[in-house]
């Protein structure tokens, strides 16, 4: 999770939404990635996304974990469930639920942190962003 808050930290000193995701396998890390819809303009590149995409194909997803500093929102938990991904590490749900419990109904193993690193960072985006977070996830 270190990993992947340091992503979600490098995301919101470019002004962007401090989602961090990293996709490991058998301990070693397969990719990383961080959200990146401000910075490229791209309404999904989601930090999950941006893993997933750093990661390549790959025939399966059966040995990974993903870990991500926010819950998933509802693309990326479709993603989670495309791919198969069996294991997802969530820094935080207080800042945003996503729908855990819908990842877990279909056979996903959620791990939930409730890390003060990732909350924190969340929050330090939500207070001098809103407009943008808003736009993205928050707006509901």
């Amino acid at each position: 999770m270190a990993l992947a808050l340091r992503q979600a930290r490098t995301s919101l000193e470019a002004g962007g939404v401090p989602v961090g995701a990293v996709l490991a396998a058998g301990g070693a890390v397969l990719a990383a990635g961080h959200n990146e819809r401000v910075q490229h303009g791209d309404p999904v590149a989601h930090g999950e996304i941006s893993a997933l995409r750093n990661a390549g194909r790959r025939a399966s997803y059966a040995d990974t974990t993903l870990y991500t500093t926010l819950s998933p929102c509802q693309m990326c938990t479709g993603a989670i469930l495309l791919f198969q991904i069996p294991r997802v590490v969530v820094g935080e749900a207080r800042t945003f639920a996503g729908d855990l419990d819908f990842l877990g109904s279909r056979g996903v193993e959620i791990v939930l942190l409730d890390d003060p690193g990732c909350i924190a960072a969340m929050e330090e985006f939500q207070a001098r962003y809103p407009q943008v977070w808003s736009e993205d996830i928050g707006g509901r």
